[in-house]
């Protein structure tokens, strides 16, 4: 009787027990639709965590941002939410040297230029710190910014004065320099700005005609190889949730970090841009290739957008022109990687 009395507390005590280990539950957000690809995979990078840490580190969706696209940065940093991304466009002011990855003359997939400019942020310009306040787990960049417009667009003559949507930085710069008339609204107000008729054009990747079904508001795509400009994107964790975790946790979360999220965030961006090249194909929005003439216009006029680039990003890293060109020279590299 006694071993059996025994034994029933032992049981009792065990189902009282704790765990053998402490969960970490994390929120995360999207300033973008549910069913946009990058919120996707935020969600998928999370699952991978919580497989990578046994299931010590979980996490959960919040079915709304905490603020509007340009304060993600800020509401990651102050706790609103624990997990999240943002492109550095919204923040120009704060984020001066992510703005290389959006200058014209880069790769021709996201892949390549999220890979290439992974490699030279953490080279060069993690240290400088325009992520302080927050843990940065990598870098990327969408696909080649184009030109999608209401209107046919055959040389620069066609761009003077059109209203065109952008994500600012460089972007909203480069459209200024072609001679249209450029403007700031995040990329989920698009449609209604096209079909209100407040904008002739919008300039994206073509990924975004898809997840925010602008296909049927468009007539034309102007495609310029290797794209006008690009977007770059940090993506970043509170960085009190991140001191908090145990040692072998964010171990495990560095090795999803880095040049992994760089890589896997651009080949979703290589997915979602052939699936918006079929939607525009399936209404017969034209798409049509930039002539040479146009190509050469928008380099020329595009130059002192890096100029000033470099200017300004000098002050904050005074070999701001040797990572340029080491960008360009791994953008190269990549995409003979890419081949191989």
């Amino acid at each position: 009787m006694k071993m059996r009395s025994l034994a029933l507390c032992g049981l009792a005590a065990g189902a009282f027990a704790t765990p053998a280990y402490a969960q970490t539950t994390l929120t995360y957000s999207s300033w973008v639709p549910p069913t946009h690809h990058i919120t996707i995979w935020q969600a998928n990078w999370t699952k991978e965590v919580e497989k990578a840490t046994n299931g010590r580190v979980k996490f959960t969706s919040l079915p709304k941002a905490p603020a509007a696209a340009p304060g993600t940065f800020d509401a990651v940093r102050d706790g609103l939410v624990d997990l999240s991304f943002v492109t550095a466009s919204y923040t120009p002011a704060r984020h001066i040297l992510p703005l290389m990855a959006e200058l014209p003359g880069a790769g021709e997939t996201a892949e390549i230029n999220s890979v290439a400019y992974s490699r030279i942020h953490w080279k060069y310009f993690q240290k400088v710190g325009e992520y302080k306040g927050v843990k940065l787990l990598g870098v990327w960049t969408h696909g080649p910014g184009q030109m999608f417009t209401k209107k046919p667009i055959s040389g620069i003559a066609d761009i003077q004065g059109l209203k065109i949507r952008t994500g600012g930085g460089v972007a909203e710069a480069v459209a200024n320099a072609l001679g249209a008339s450029a403007f700031v609204k995040p990329a989920p107000e698009s449609y209604e700005l096209l079909n209100s008729g407040i904008a002739d054009g919008v300039f994206f990747p073509f990924e975004s005609v898809v997840s925010f079904k602008l296909e049927s508001v468009l007539t034309q795509a102007t495609v310029f190889p290797g794209g006008m400009y690009s977007s770059s994107f940090g993506f970043f964790m509170n960085q009190d949730k991140w001191n908090k975790l145990p040692k072998r946790d964010q171990a495990a979360i560095e090795k999803l970090s880095g040049e992994y999220v760089a890589r896997s965030a651009g080949q979703s961006w290589d997915r979602a841009d052939v699936v918006g090249i079929n939607a525009l194909k399936k209404v017969n929005v034209k798409i049509v290739t930039a002539s040479p003439a146009l190509q050469a216009e928008v380099r020329k006029r595009s130059a002192p957008i890096i100029d000033d680039w470099v200017k300004k990003a000098s002050a904050k890293l005074p070999n701001a022109k040797q990572a340029l060109d080491e960008f360009h020279a791994e953008l190269k590299k990549v995409a003979a990687e890419l081949k191989k």
